[in-house]
């Protein structure tokens, strides 16, 4: 048998060699590893998701439904009133019911159509077209948010799946640690305590894979519910070969984008502009509308032996708004109102489009930093510490205790480095959402 200083020497270079290919933002061994038995035919790329997204989403369907139903209906408010055709029996005798009888017995047809005071017609149109246009916007609001959720969710699950890669990876380096921990007890030359820690550290691994896996599970069915796909389909998303974060434009720049692009805030300002219509609307209802008929009589019988002459009658009727005080004064101010209502609900969308900004940006500049800092600082020191601590290791300088530390630190800053990767990816998905634009980077003149 060999003695325990060779076994845990040959040990100890295993476990460099593993350490140094572990996977970290330089290296790709496990995600080669994963990748390998994945079938890339079939892998969802952050853009096939979007486009999947755009083209079955349910939601966003129903939202085109109802912005084609509001285009319908300008062109029925600005339509005259179907006109009407009316057939009369007029000074009938009752006690023959002759139409002969009587000279003035006659069997009439009429036609009548409603006129609007003019402009009425007008300003109706106008303002359902408004109320069109605002639904339309609503449309390009929630295709973008559609677009901001699949983003959000795909990006997750990247994190997830690199979490368990390193999961993965630490798990075997746990497991090498054990079997050194125990080699060296066995032999009279460790402690169980060492053993326990080892084993105590890779069960915790496990637990942390258990966890992980679950939040994929519930990530998978999220996004499959954005793509209108089985909930329970295991999603194996596309690899991602550019990891570098692009520098944004300034907060006033995307304030004034957004002020320009967000369909939320153009849907507003239609929004005002239908409340306008209805405010000119409630002016002309001072005015009366007007009805015109004409009809044809049809008599039967003569008189002194001459037959009787068929008879036409025209006829004009208008509205008396003479109720002025309790009607078309009311109306006048609840119109008014309307309108200051959407002004003010511009103002605080407006504000709320502003924040939104401001958070997405904020978050995003936090996140970057993380990920500058865990993969230029952070990581590279925690893997030369882990690296250190294995030489040491080797000739008995260093407890197994700040061995097993190391490792675990260093898994935790990988972890860290790719959710701080993940949270920025969902920042410049909220930050184009909230902009209502891609034109949100530095250098875009889009």
């Amino acid at each position: 048998m060999l003695p325990y200083k060779f076994i845990v020497a040959g040990f100890a270079v295993s476990l460099f060699c593993t350490s140094v290919l572990a996977a970290t933002p330089d290296a790709n061994d496990s995600q080669a590893r994963i990748e390998a038995t994945r079938s890339l035919a079939s892998a969802l790329s952050l853009s096939g998701a979007v486009k999947v997204a755009v083209a079955d989403n349910p939601s966003l369907a129903a939202m085109r439904a109802r912005a084609k139903a509001m285009a319908a209906i300008p062109s029925q408010v600005g339509t005259l009133p179907d006109p009407s055709l009316s057939f009369n029996a007029l000074n009938l005798p009752v006690d023959t019911f002759s139409a002969g009888q009587e000279g003035m017995t006659q069997m009439q047809v009429g036609i009548g159509q409603a006129f609007p005071f003019p402009g009425k017609l007008g300003l109706r149109a106008d303002a359902a077209n408004y109320e069109a246009k605002a639904a339309g916007s609503e449309v390009d609001e929630t295709r973008l948010w559609l677009i901001r959720s699949v983003k959000s969710s795909w990006w997750r699950l990247f994190y997830l799946d690199k979490a368990l890669d390193i999961v993965a990876s630490n798990q075997i380096l746990l497991r090498q640690f054990v079997e050194i921990a125990q080699t060296k007890y066995k032999v009279g030359q460790g402690l169980q305590q060492d053993v326990l820690l080892a084993q105590l550290e890779l069960s915790k691994l496990l637990e942390q894979e258990v966890r992980l896996k679950g939040k994929r599970i519930n990530e998978d069915a999220r996004l499959n519910a954005l793509l209108n796909w089985p909930t329970d389909r295991v999603l194996t998303l596309a690899h991602i070969s550019n990891s570098k974060l692009p520098s944004l434009r300034t907060e006033v720049e995307l304030h004034k984008e957004a002020e320009a692009a967000r369909p939320l805030l153009i849907a507003q300002k239609s929004r005002i502009h239908a409340a306008r219509s209805r405010v000119d609307l409630a002016k002309k209802d001072y005015y009366p509308d007007f009805n015109l008929g004409a009809a044809y009589g049809f008599r039967s019988g003569a008189n002194n032996g001459i037959q009787r002459a068929d008879v036409a009658s025209l006829r004009f009727t208008m509205t008396l708004p003479i109720y002025t005080d309790t009607k078309q004064d009311k109306a006048m101010d609840q119109r008014n109102s309307e309108l200051l209502q959407q002004n003010y609900r511009l103002q605080d969308t407006l504000q709320q489009v502003r924040e939104e900004i401001s958070r997405a940006k904020a978050d995003y500049w936090r996140a970057r930093k993380l990920v500058v800092l865990f993969k230029g600082g952070i990581i590279p020191q925690a893997r030369q510490t882990v690296d250190s601590m294995l030489a040491g290791y080797q000739v008995d300088k260093v407890d197994f205790l700040n061995l097993v530390r190391s490792q675990v630190t260093l898994y935790n800053y990988e972890t860290q480095y790719w959710l701080s990767f993940s949270s920025a990816q969902q920042a410049l998905a909220a930050l184009e959402a909230a902009v209502g634009s891609n034109s949100i980077y530095a250098g875009d003149n889009s």
